[in-house]
């Protein structure tokens, strides 16, 4: 959610930050601009739109100058306009910033600025920091005073990048990342490696509660009480910079064509801390799994799993809920974070508040420099690459498969899983799509649909649904099979679609009278399955497999399912809209 990029070098500096935020699009956005300082003058060019649509419109890599800032912005506060995009600049207009997070004092200081004399343009609560840092860069003429004196006066949880009209550039971070890119002759501050990767793959990065200021080649990273701190540089891996879609139409469809690759390298690089994690939960007074969206959809099925093939129970929390409930948690017991991004603000949040409670943290997690990974005790790699399309795909079976590896540590490798098979498995599904090319065509005028499923299946319902709604904005929900009767079977008509998971397994009988039940009040029945019948209007085959691997087997058709009905409804399944892949506020 939101992206910042700042550069300080020997280069044109816009055609560097445009290709920066090109780079960090998947976090998700709704408009974009930048700024940059030539001859102590700053010149600014922003609007609506993706980049190159702004680009192409208004020429934003043809600004001049050899230090700048840019900024993709998803509203929060103000509606989606010209003027609520970032960069935003002080009334002086000697100062221009672009901010990430929430400033929740905005209003009061908003109040106050204004009783000063300073006016405002936008209806955002960034525009306060500009005006802020030009009322005590006024009074101070100090680059450090200014900013220590800015964030002692805002709330909130925010990263920021500052520039003067004397080319100097400072940046802050409380609860929002912002890493520095060290290159040969340059310097980039960004949200995401992503944003400078190809230039340089050294970084430092900036700790919470810490601001950098870059000046004449050089910088200083000081904390909040203007201290100087120790930092370090560390190298990252730059396959994080492969992210191209090659001949796939869209990362989404490249992601989901991958997961053959990823299930098999699915944590590798993090074994050692597998093993730790299966004795922290043998020792553990209780487990908790948190996560949000997706990730909450695997803490779900990493519940019924512990719960059935280890007999250990775990209750799965919705990160964004523990904040009304944080007593829930008690002392001795492990939360075990699962996120892609490893800087989802609510993931977090639940993070901080088990760390209060005296809990060992474990992350789940695809980026190992994340925030995430820099809060947990132990960090689980997922290793499946970068994931630019917004819904996620590949990392949720990933992290499928570091649940089975955790089990089966757990087990003693008494579990037989072969991760093999379930790749082949899903080679099987995506050899032809034709099928569910046809049944997306029959999905694309209908306004609702439901997913049923029982048992482990229901999550995978859950998750489904959630596919279908991102990418296709077909209202879409997850229906447990044995509660139809209770409610949703109230909703069963000619027009609606319902998907039936029903694998041979022990729910296949119960799964398959639900399905006929709906087929009665005439909804059209897909389903999913091994076995075909005759109650299913469309049936997508999903391969023969072990109880235990059905959850990836089945979910990879309907990721299918909602790509290709995205594109019959001509939405874009990379970057759905009102979404983001990050997300870093609340």
């Amino acid at each position: 959610m939101c992206s910042i990029i700042g550069y300080f070098g020997k280069e044109s500096a816009a055609p560097i930050i445009v290709k920066g935020l090109k780079r960090m699009e998947y976090r998700g956005y709704d408009s974009v601009g930048i700024a940059t300082e030539s001859d102590h003058q700053i010149e600014l060019k922003k609007g609506i739109g993706k980049v190159n649509e702004v680009n192409s419109r208004i020429q934003l890599d043809v600004l001049p100058g050899k230090v700048g800032i840019g900024h993709t912005r998803w509203a929060t506060h103000g509606k989606v306009t010209d003027v609520n995009a970032h960069p935003h600049s002080s009334n002086s207009g000697r100062i221009a910033i672009v901010h990430n997070g929430i400033i929740e004092n905005f209003e009061e200081l908003k109040k106050q600025l204004e009783n000063e004399g300073y006016s405002f343009k936008s209806d955002t609560d960034s525009e306060i920091i500009a005006n802020l840092i030009q009322k005590y860069y006024e009074k101070t003429c100090d680059v450090k005073k200014t900013i220590l004196r800015t964030v002692a006066k805002i709330k909130g949880h925010y990263a920021f990048v500052a520039m003067f009209e004397n080319g100097q550039l400072a940046a802050a971070r409380f609860h929002e990342p912002l890493i520095i890119g060290v290159g040969q002759n340059d310097f980039f501050l960004s949200s995401d490696v992503l944003g400078f990767i190809e230039y340089t793959d050294n970084v430092i990065y900036i700790e919470n509660g810490n601001f950098v200021i870059l000046d004449k080649d050089k910088f200083q990273i000081m904390n909040f009480d203007g201290e100087c701190v120790k930092y370090e540089t560390v190298k990252v891996s730059k396959e994080f910079g492969d992210a191209y879609k090659g001949d796939y139409a869209h990362f989404t469809l490249k992601e989901i064509y991958e997961q053959h690759e990823t299930v098999l390298k699915a944590g590798e690089k993090t074994l050692e801390a597998i093993e730790k994690t299966a004795d922290y939960i043998k020792h553990a007074k209780n487990i908790y799994i948190t996560g949000s969206g997706t990730s909450y959809n695997s803490a779900l099925i990493a519940k019924q799993m512990l719960s059935r093939y280890t007999k250990i129970k775990a209750e799965p929390i919705m990160s964004s809920e523990l904040q009304f409930a944080p007593n829930s948690i008690e002392e001795n017991s492990i939360m075990i974070a699962i996120s892609q991004s490893g800087e989802s603000a609510d993931v977090l949040e639940a993070v901080k508040i088990s760390k209060i409670a005296k809990c060992k943290t474990i992350a789940i997690v695809n980026l190992l420099t994340s925030s995430l990974a820099r809060e947990s005790d132990i960090v689980i790699g997922m290793n499946c690459g970068p994931e630019i399309g917004v819904a996620a795909t590949k990392s949720f079976t990933t992290q499928l498969v570091i649940i089975y590896k955790i089990i089966q540590k757990l087990s003693d490798n008494n579990i037989d899983i072969d991760f093999t098979k379930i790749s082949e498995s899903i080679l099987e599904v995506l050899k032809d799509p034709t099928r569910i090319q046809r049944i997306a065509n029959e999905m694309k005028d209908i306004s609702d649909i439901y997913v049923l499923g029982r048992g482990i299946h229901y999550p995978i319902a859950i998750e489904a649904a959630l596919k279908l709604k991102e990418l296709t904005y077909i209202h879409a929900e997850g229906i447990p099979g044995g509660e139809l009767k209770h409610g949703p079977l109230a909703l069963m008509d000619s027009n609606v679609f319902v998907i039936i998971i029903n694998p041979n397994d022990s729910t296949y009988l119960d799964t398959l009278t639900s399905a006929r039940e709906i087929k009665a009040r005439g909804a059209k029945i897909i389903g999913v399955s091994d076995i075909e019948s005759d109650v299913y209007d469309f049936w997508i085959e999903i391969p023969k497999s072990d109880e235990i691997a059905y959850p990836i087997s089945e979910i990879i058709p309907i990721q299918l399912l909602a790509y290709y009905a995205a594109l019959e409804k001509n939405t874009d399944p990379d970057y759905p809209r009102n979404l983001a892949k990050s997300v870093t506020v609340k």
